[in-house]
């Protein structure tokens, strides 16, 4: 197949370019690389540059060749920026979707896979790991907006026949992610760490997310490629574990013993998260396959191989 990856430049999107290409698929990256970075880009992957928010460049990618499906995972990642600019965070997560899908339809493409969130379109919940037949209770701009795209993914599946694929992600980790935001905090505290930095840790740490490895990510989604049938989908591990534990097996997986700083609780940051990957793993078969000490493993060597260069 020939498949489309929006942020394709991105953590989570360029090892799934990898993964793709590895399976034997065509791949087209769409990228602005404002949080992306060009040494992410496949070398055997087409890139186009241009931002999601405009039709033309959509248009323009699907009128150079015909596109099976679109991969969609470029967004704006961060919580505290969709709480500081909700507009913005609108404008990139909700209207550069809309402006795909409508695109999509024009030019004929039958298929989408949307990457959603699990931990900020359930909110906080009484029952986990939480399944997709929960509630939704988004309590920030970027979870209300995750969850929009997913009922117009719905709504453009009824009207115009275009099948879609919600993937609701845990806490996504692993090498690549950005040390420097604030949505990735294996990777903050894996460069705190090699730097001998103290970590600072928001509140008491005792706040709970369902790690799971960006590798199990992208076979999930070759997964649901291969399974098309339309809905939601948890992908997570089901377990969760405290800030202060992955703080803690970071620390021994470098060998170091370190003490975290605390600082003031972030207003409004949810306290549990877990998603179950029931359903998945009943269509499809698929498991997490990485251990959480594994993937740190894995993600302190991609930093210091980074600090070596």
């Amino acid at each position: 197949m020939h498949l489309l990856v929006s942020g394709g430049a991105g953590f989570v999107g360029s090892h799934l370019v990898d993964h793709l290409l590895t399976a034997g698929h065509q791949v087209t990256v769409l990228d602005n690389l404002s949080t992306g970075k060009a040494e992410f880009l496949h070398p055997k992957a087409h890139f186009a540059a241009g931002d999601i928010r405009e039709a033309q460049v959509w248009r323009s990618v699907f009128n150079r060749s015909t596109i099976d499906a679109i991969l969609h995972f470029a967004a704006q990642v961060s919580v505290r920026i969709s709480v500081e600019h909700p507009i913005e965070d609108a404008a990139i997560n909700v209207d550069g979707s809309i402006t795909m899908l409508q695109a999509a339809v024009e030019a004929g493409v039958p298929r989408c896979l949307f990457a959603s969130s699990g931990g900020a379109v359930y909110g906080e919940q009484e029952v986990l790991p939480t399944t997709e037949e929960a509630v939704t209770e988004p309590a920030c701009p970027y979870g209300i907006h995750k969850l929009i795209v997913e009922r117009y993914l719905s709504a453009y599946g009824e009207t115009h026949g275009m099948r879609w694929q919600a993937l609701r992600l845990g806490n996504v980790y692993g090498p690549r992610q950005d040390p420097y935001g604030e949505a990735g905090v294996v990777a903050i505290f894996a460069k705190a760490v090699l730097e001998q930095r103290r970590a600072v840790i928001n509140g008491d740490g005792k706040q709970s997310r369902d790690f799971v490895y960006v590798e199990d990510v992208c076979r999930a989604a070759l997964a649901l490629l291969a399974h098309p049938l339309d809905g939601i989908y948890n992908v997570g591990t089901g377990r969760e574990t405290s800030i202060l534990d992955i703080h803690r097996m970071i620390g021994e997986a470098a060998g170091r013993a370190w003490v975290p700083q605390h600082g003031p609780a972030k207003e409004g940051e949810q306290r549990h998260s877990s998603v179950s990957p029931a359903r998945l793993r009943h269509l499809t078969g698929w498991e997490p396959r990485v251990s959480l000490p594994e993937g740190i493993r894995a993600t302190l060597a991609y930093f210091q191989s980074q600090a070596k260069r």
